[in-house]
């Protein structure tokens, strides 16, 4: 097999460079796209990341045998040469370009098209071949402007404040929590109110430089109130606190979710949401494809999410595509 990038039990694989990429077992060295779980494990005997994503590996593995890069700076690993740029999906989340004898290969991790005023804009890499996730890999999935989002979060508060509710919205704590919380900087002027497992990650956006709406702790003993007193406050928790005993301190409260799967209502009903708002850190439909072309790769495969549709489709276009399954998507979205 002579293909640069290869699946092996440990996870991707480039035999000229001897790394892996995003590897799900422990390995002597790792090239890391960015610090969501299902692709920044611990374990590792190095790490090669973006200098852009170091903050964050720090916050979730602790200290590591860390090898930063400078977006598009060139290193060489064994037989291969390897640079990081922007994939536009979290803070220091990067595509992976390798070249081998000439031939180029990029694994774009995961990625989005959209403005993201907390992270480096996607930069289009051209290629041979192009490795590409595929979560939202279905014609439904169209996603709407997110300033247009946050103004209807906004108006979704005030909606809950005439009716003396909390509005308590469920998101991702790393990447989703901190864009909700810049791109509402326009549209509300309050605290916004934060679970503990949404802080931390928050925290090392803010140390980072990245601009947020004010936020507090709601278990902060100086933040404590009656439950009445939360109408009319916003309050951000992770997807694991649905359900939980967890929202019952507000006791007036309305609850939305705030994720590309809320494009189809039927999963917003699902999860017992008041309210669904489609923000998502991964490509839409259009996006996928778009980027598919813009990197004039001949080759295309595609990995974790519906990627049948996808691959079908670039086939019947004249692009050699196929499916590669891997043990990503587990963590965000």
């Amino acid at each position: 097999m002579n293909d640069i990038v290869q699946l092996r039990p440990e996870g991707l694989y480039c035999p000229a460079g001897k790394f892996h990429i995003d590897p799900w077992r422990p390995v002597p060295t790792a090239v890391l796209t960015h610090g969501h779980s299902d692709h920044a494990r611990g374990g590792m005997g190095c790490y090669h990341t973006s200098a852009a994503g170091l903050p964050i590996l720090h916050w979730r593995l602790g200290e590591q045998d860390y090898r930063p890069h400078e977006e598009g700076d060139e290193f060489r690993l064994e037989g291969a040469r390897v640079s990081l740029h922007p994939a536009g999906h979290v803070l220091g989340s990067a595509q992976v370009r390798i070249e081998v004898d000439g031939e180029v290969w990029v694994v774009s991790g995961d990625f989005k098209r959209q403005p993201d005023p907390t992270c480096r804009p996607f930069e289009v890499v051209a290629c041979d071949t192009f490795i590409t996730e595929a979560t939202f890999g279905l014609p439904v999935y169209r996603w709407p402007e997110t300033a247009v989002v946050a103004r209807d979060i906004a108006r979704w508060i005030d909606h809950c404040a005439a009716r003396g509710e909390a509005a308590i919205l469920y998101c991702y704590a790393l990447g989703k929590a901190q864009r909700i919380l810049a791109e509402l900087q326009p549209w509300i002027e309050r605290p916004v109110y934060l679970h503990g497992a949404i802080a931390s990650g928050v925290d090392v956006y803010r140390q980072a430089g990245v601009e947020l709406v004010e936020t507090r702790l709601v278990i902060d003993p100086a933040n404590a109130r009656a439950a009445r007193e939360w109408a009319g406050e916003l309050i951000l928790a992770p997807p694991s606190a649905a359900g939980s005993t967890w929202p019952r301190r507000f006791r007036n409260y309305q609850q939305g979710f705030a994720s590309g799967w809320m494009r189809l209502r039927g999963n917003r009903r699902r999860r017992n949401m008041d309210r669904g708002f489609v923000i998502s850190d991964h490509a839409d439909w259009p996006d996928l494809l778009r980027t598919i072309r813009e990197t004039g790769a001949k080759r295309v495969i595609a990995t974790h999410g519906d990627t049948e549709a996808l691959v079908r489709l670039l086939n019947e276009t004249g692009i050699t595509a196929e499916t590669l399954a891997t043990r990503f998507g587990e963590d965000d979205e």
